[in-house]
């Protein structure tokens, strides 16, 4: 029989908090994957295939399309032509017809910068960045229709059930903070069409956006638990959950959104902490707030959304993405979409510019003075165009033929100008950029070849480009 010496209080003390540290640190590398050769959280960062130009994304999504004539396509001939007929092309035969009376721009056009770019007055402060923008002028989409456009800007597929672009980067390349989500949607009314937009289709569930509107006091519904439960009690019953949650996911190994359930429980429970601190912009100085246009009743919600942006970014939230509102949409356009100015473009641009110019300037600008443009894309563009014959008098028709996107940071060449409309604008002619090419494009600089990021469902590997894609490196650096 052995007999063994008590430890000393000092022993005990020693050696309880060297196995607390133990425990914590098999519990961080269990996290990373370190143990057992893979990770059990399906959000943790993974490697990308290459080295990224970029680790983040801001998309800039204007929703229900603004006309490319009148905001950076500049065509001096539909000017010209004012109201003379507009010959197009049948799709059938070929030949021209005429289709309506030619629409000028009521707004006044100037060149900006070196690259000398051509921006429409109704952006005094984004013009003021051409030099480090990137536009392409030569877009081109499916649909004619608002929801299946965006379906396919963001998922490259104008039907439901496809994952959108956000929730495709978040499975290639898990997230970088632990404590907040890697994919975010910010909007004002919830544009048309709704979740779907930003859906994680056959995606595991964990990598559906985590969507939101920042105009009140609790942007994130449901966030915070009730009083009754705060605290070590909360904690205490998310362990019992997961305790009985994990024993139930032994028994089904190929389910994966079992683990994606556990991870959103644990997510939710960390970003209690962490989400209001991103969303509190008290933080910011005044005069921050200002340059972002929080002081304007037109642009204040945007600037909120696009200063939000920032500080989540500035975080390790990987890709945000902000629908456009406006407080007022006049021009034949409603809430959900708003810069689809039907029956007045003049009035309709002239309001939704106000809202969004400011504070997509004060981004750029915001950016590049923290050093965070050179590895963050901005994105920015609609669904689709909008025609060069006129929609009544004054108004503009969807136009899914020709439309201008552009693209600023993460290693997009500033001032590059690529593809051209024809001479009214009206379709894509010079180098067409469809929407498979920018997302092949966006992946490539996030450090991802868009052909090997696939997912298996229904016997078929799907991709976001499915079979298409071609890389835009004319304006790449």
């Amino acid at each position: 029989m052995t007999h063994t010496t008590p430890a000393s209080r000092r022993q005990f003390l020693a050696r309880a908090g060297l196995g607390c540290g133990s425990l914590a640190l098999t519990s961080l590398l269990q996290q990373e994957g370190v143990l057992a050769g893979t990770s059990t959280n399906p959000l943790a960062e993974r490697p990308s295939h290459f080295a990224p130009a970029a680790k983040a994304v801001i998309w800039l999504f204007q929703t229900g399309s603004p006309s490319q004539v009148d905001t950076f396509d500049y065509k001096p001939e539909l000017q010209k032509r004012d109201g003379t007929e507009l010959a197009g092309a049948d799709p059938k035969t070929g030949f021209f017809t005429t289709s309506g009376k030619c629409l000028k721009s009521p707004f006044a056009w100037s060149q900006h910068g070196e690259s000398g770019a051509w921006t429409s007055e109704i952006f005094p402060h984004i013009s003021q960045h051409v030099d480090d923008i990137a536009f392409v002028y030569s877009c081109y989409s499916q649909s004619n229709n608002h929801t299946p456009a965006m379906l396919e800007f963001n998922s490259g597929m104008i039907r439901q059930g496809f994952p959108s672009m956000g929730s495709w980067l978040t499975y290639g390349l898990g997230s970088e903070n632990a404590n907040l989500p890697a994919f975010v949607v910010m909007h004002g009314t919830k544009p048309r069409g709704g979740d779907p937009i930003w859906s994680s289709g056959y995606l595991p569930s964990v990598y559906q956006a985590t969507a939101l509107d920042p105009r009140g006091e609790k942007p994130i519904d449901n966030l915070l638990p009730p009083a009754e439960l705060a605290g070590e009690q909360q904690r205490s019953l998310l362990d019992v959950l997961n305790a009985a949650n994990r024993e139930h996911a032994l028994d089904r190994p190929f389910d994966s959104d079992l683990n994606a359930r556990l991870e959103s429980f644990e997510l939710a429970y960390r970003m209690q902490t962490s989400a209001p601190e991103a969303f509190d912009l008290s933080q910011e100085p005044e005069h921050l707030q200002e340059l972002y246009g929080l002081n304007r009743d037109e642009s204040k919600d945007y600037g909120r959304q696009c200063l939000i942006a920032r500080r989540l970014v500035e975080r390790g939230v990987r890709f945000v993405q902000i629908f456009a509102s406006c407080p007022n949409t006049p021009g034949g356009a409603v809430a959900d979409v708003p810069w689809d100015g039907h029956s007045d473009i003049k009035g309709n641009h002239t309001a939704c510019a106000a809202t969004v110019d400011q504070p997509t300037g004060a981004l750029l600008t915001d950016l590049k003075q923290r050093g965070m443009l050179d590895d963050t894309i901005v994105i920015y563009g609609g669904e689709f165009g909008r025609t060069s014959d006129s929609q009544g008098s004054a108004g503009r028709d969807h136009n899914p033929n020709a439309f201008t996107a552009w693209f600023a940071g993460g290693g997009f060449k500033g001032g590059a100008q690529y593809g051209a409309s024809d001479e009214f604008g009206y379709k894509s002619v010079e180098n067409r950029v469809n929407v498979h090419d920018i997302h092949a494009t966006i992946l490539n600089q996030m450090g991802i070849d868009h052909t090997q990021l696939t997912y298996r469902f229904n016997g078929r590997d799907f991709r976001l480009t499915d079979v298409e894609g071609q890389i835009l490196h004319d304006i790449l650096a």
